[in-house]
């Protein structure tokens, strides 16, 4: 069976690649190689010993879009991760964000309603919850308004399927809202990879600890929380990818309950920005060097996911802790 996945030589989409391959899917990628590598695929066919197709491609070019499906009429599921992803980024730059992330998706879904049937998984975000205020937060919480052009573009996103979905009944999907994925996989071959200065924690945290950064900026710590600094759900990339997988399996075998659904993905629990980076320093028995600084725009206090949802409807559950996370994450950052 040929799934696409956009955005596949990301981060999570790598991640995610590697786990339908290992259940046996046909899978294409499409990058643009904006914010990817393509050394990624050459470690995603060492730890499955199975080449993905991948398509040098950018989805903003709508004709290269409809070119592609003609051209894959036989493709059953498609998981969509080509996203801009950095919240201050957006804030400085909303208009590139409202291209790539929102001109991109309609191209996409454009081309499944004209199919006989298509099963869309969508890579969205706990940010279009915005500052919740019932911890932890579940999908019946109030989509609150943005914090970010980011997070915007994540409820806007969710708003176009959904109305899509109320007049194609040929098209299935779930949007994916996930927390704050974390760490690399077992392997080392793959894992978080950001052009230019991380724009995320951890990532941040480990190239700090390497020695390319020179200090971490902890961004705020006068929060109402326990030690002051914002508190986030980090859940390890390689549950996040598994999920991925069971969420298609659920459309693929008429599991859904309507042809729009949500779920959190999230480990359920919280951890500020400095139980992260003590976590870092068990992990790897080194002290890191960090300052605190004035608070950034667009972040929310705190965040962490109710997965009651998840856990039920679509037998799935977080399964690594923190430390695993950032263990691997280390790992990675050593084998770079």
């Amino acid at each position: 069976m040929k799934i696409l996945v956009t955005g596949g030589l990301g981060f999570i989409g790598s991640h995610t690649v590697v786990e339908l391959q290992n259940e046996g899917y046909q899978v294409v990628i499409i990058d643009n190689l904006s914010n990817a590598s393509v050394e990624v695929l050459g470690g995603i066919v060492s730890i499955t010993g199975k080449t993905p197709i991948f398509e040098k491609l950018d989805l903003k070019d709508k004709l290269a879009v409809q070119a592609f499906f003609r051209a894959n009429q036989d493709i059953k599921g498609v998981i969509h991760f080509a996203a801009s992803k950095a919240v201050g980024e957006s804030v400085d730059n909303p208009l590139l964000y409202y291209e790539n992330n929102i001109n991109t998706l309609v191209y996409v879904l454009q081309e499944l309603v004209k199919l006989d049937e298509s099963n869309f998984i969508f890579s969205s975000s706990c940010t279009v919850y915005g500052q919740a205020d019932v911890m932890p937060i579940s999908e019946s919480a109030p989509i609150k308004p943005a914090e970010s052009p980011y997070g915007n573009t994540k409820q806007i996103g969710e708003e176009i399927i959904k109305d899509t979905c109320k007049v194609n009944t040929n098209l299935k999907s779930i949007a994916l809202r996930y927390f704050n994925p974390i760490g690399a996989h077992s392997s080392a071959k793959i894992g978080e990879l950001p052009i230019g200065v991380p724009q995320n924690l951890v990532p941040y945290i480990t190239q700090t600890g390497a020695g390319i950064r020179e200090q971490l900026s902890v961004f705020g710590d006068n929060y109402p929380t326990t030690d002051g600094t914002c508190i986030r759900d980090y859940i390890h990339v390689v549950d996040i990818a598994k999920a991925h997988v069971v969420a298609l399996q659920h459309l693929l075998n008429n599991k859904n309950t309507s042809n729009f659904e949500v779920f959190n993905l999230g480990t359920g629990t919280g951890s500020s920005v400095l139980e992260v980076i003590k976590a870092f320093e068990k992990v790897t028995n080194k002290k890191l060097n960090y300052k605190i600084v004035n608070r950034r725009p667009g972040d929310v206090i705190s965040a962490y996911a109710d997965t009651t949802k998840a856990n039920k409807e679509l037998g799935w559950k977080a399964q690594y802790s923190l430390e695993e996370a950032i263990e691997s994450a280390w790992k990675w950052q050593k084998s770079l």
